[in-house]
């Protein structure tokens, strides 16, 4: 997911913590039972990508034993973002839910703060709810924070998610199996609970209103926050939150069309090329021709099986994704190094050229090779299938997410070759199921998130706003019509996902120009309501106060 998302998740390689052979979740057994026709990722490869997709990752800290720790000066420098950003560690709670002694050991938790633009003990504070990867990558991509701040004058604080970037609860050893109970959505929102009332005392901000920002799977958890702890949030911006969808809302086909509308809308030449190579690729197959596919494909290691075919569905499907997701007016390097309109710049590369499996290759190559130095693609290594068809990315960061997705989060898009131009490529709840057990040993809870965070029935909440970009692919799975005064739906056009969360851009379409103000006007409403309303309390109190 992006969310900002947004970053994550061998031929057949033994797989990271979990143990056991990796099993790529509905494999054909045959050429000729190939589905249909191509196949991808989420938010994304996570992290950023090279020239040859390798996922840069940091290296967890030891355990420290100190409530907060500042962090040498040249740690955060060698990292900039936000301006005035330092990071720093809290010891946080490993496990909430526990009374028990051993669930009262600690982890170092990572976050960022800044308070370059606070207003000291009055100012509001500005939230962000870390999603699935290194909080440093959100930090860099979310510069609308900041420039609000600066208008507000509010703190800046960014919060990592547990089991992801340096905050590991039990370190290296974190997503090993019968390591990762602790990693679920409720514990993330009660660190992030804990950590803003511990700063809070801290900073000597008791009456400062906090705002919770997301993007993404950090924009569900920055809803989540003000639905489950609306004493702490007043308010929260949850951008490209796919709320529906995860929790086993909608339709399974929706994403992967929408996918392809947005190639669609580029030039309707280009889907037409895209459905062809995938075919030929099948014809090829079919045939025996593996040679061909792999030469034409430009692949590391020879293509010969129908296992190597569906993996090649799956790279290739997952590049489409990340463009859809990514096409940004200008050039980006959140999720991997992508030029301005890349969806625009792919369908040029596939329809520059006569062969179309050679300029499928072409395409994918706009997010695979941004650099152009690579000389082929190892398509096991720059892409490993999960319990998130939409993509978990390499790495630690894509275990985590792996995990969670075998879960609590519900992700069983498909592809059919029918209301998409990809190769069919089912992903059924059995299949998650199947494949959740195989690798982690767990049986996903497919209907939690509708009892647990209540769904699509959002109603009684209050004081959040749900952008969506009209070019993002996740958008359809969110929030799209206001609920209430207070639950307001917005919609960027000409916006890919979260475009609203990053900083001013010359490129910018008006319409995110406009969404910006409308989301600044309405967090600055919150944040004056709060304090009003705490005013009101003291003043209510200091009269009890008085009286015999």
């Amino acid at each position: 997911m992006a969310a900002p998302r947004w970053a994550r998740r061998s031929r057949g390689h033994v797989r990271g913590g979990a143990g056991g052979r990796h099993v790529t979740p509905g494999a054909p057994e045959s050429c000729d039972r190939l589905p249909g026709l191509p196949r991808r990722e989420r938010c994304p490869v996570r992290g950023s990508v090279g020239a040859r997709g390798m996922v840069a990752m940091g290296t967890p800290l030891p355990l420290l034993f100190l409530p907060f720790l500042l962090l040498p000066p040249a740690a955060a420098a060698a990292r900039a973002a936000g301006p005035g950003l330092e990071e720093r560690l809290f010891q946080q709670v490993r496990d909430h839910f526990s009374f028990q002694t051993c669930g009262n050991e600690t982890f170092p938790q990572r976050y960022l703060v800044s308070a370059k633009f606070w207003k000291k003990g009055f100012g509001p504070i500005f939230f962000y709810t870390g999603n699935e990867g290194d909080i440093w990558t959100f930090a860099q991509n979310s510069d609308f924070i900041f420039e609000l701040a600066e208008e507000q004058q509010a703190l800046v604080i960014f919060a990592e998610h547990r089991y992801y970037g340096k905050s590991l609860p039990f370190g290296l050893e974190s997503t090993q199996l019968k390591k990762t109970h602790l990693l679920t959505v409720e514990q993330a929102l009660a660190d992030y609970a804990v950590l803003i009332t511990e700063l809070k005392q801290q900073y000597g901000a008791a009456d400062c209103p906090v705002i919770a920002f997301g993007g993404s799977y950090g924009g569900m958890l920055s809803a989540y926050m003000r639905m489950k702890y609306p004493n702490i949030v007043a308010g929260a911006l949850a951008a490209s939150a796919p709320l529906l969808s995860v929790a086993g809302l909608g339709d399974p086909t929706q994403f992967f069309r929408d996918v392809t509308a947005d190639f669609q809308k580029s030039s309707p030449g280009c889907v037409t090329a895209v459905r062809r190579a995938f075919q030929q690729i099948r014809d090829l197959c079919l045939s025996g021709a593996y040679d061909e596919i792999s030469s034409k494909m430009a692949t590391c290691n020879k293509i010969s099986s129908k296992e190597d075919v569906y993996q090649l569905f799956g790279f290739a499907r997952n590049a489409f994704t990340m463009m859809a997701m990514m096409d940004y007016p200008y050039k980006t390097d959140f999720m991997g190094h992508l030029p301005a309109n890349p969806v625009k710049v792919g369908c040029e590369q596939i329809l520059a050229h006569r062969d179309p499996v050679q300029g499928l290759a072409a395409l994918v190559g706009v997010f695979y090779n941004s650099s152009g130095s690579a000389q082929c693609y190892d398509i096991y290594q720059l892409y490993q299938s999960c319990a998130d068809p939409t993509g978990c990315g390499t790495g630690p960061d894509a275990e985590a997410w792996d995990y969670q997705v075998c879960t609590e989060i519900n992700l069983t898009f498909n592809s059919n070759n029918v209301t998409d131009m990809f190769p069919e490529m089912p992903f059924t709840e059995a299949m998650r199921e199947q494949y959740c057990q195989s690798k982690w040993h767990v049986r996903p809870r497919a209907r939690w998130l509708q009892t647990n965070f209540w769904g699509g029935d959002l109603k009684s909440a209050s004081n959040i706003i749900f952008s969506n970009g009209d070019l993002d692919p996740w958008a359809r799975g969110g929030i799209n019509s206001s609920l209430s005064p207070s639950l307001i739906a917005l919609t960027v056009k000409g916006g890919a996902h979260h475009l609203d969360l990053r900083g001013r851009n010359p490129a910018d379409p008006p319409s995110v120009t406009e969404v910006r103000k409308l989301e600044a006007s309405i967090i600055n409403g919150w944040v004056k309501s709060a304090g009003m309303e705490r005013a009101r309390e003291k003043r209510s109190g200091a009269s009890a106060g008085g009286r015999l």
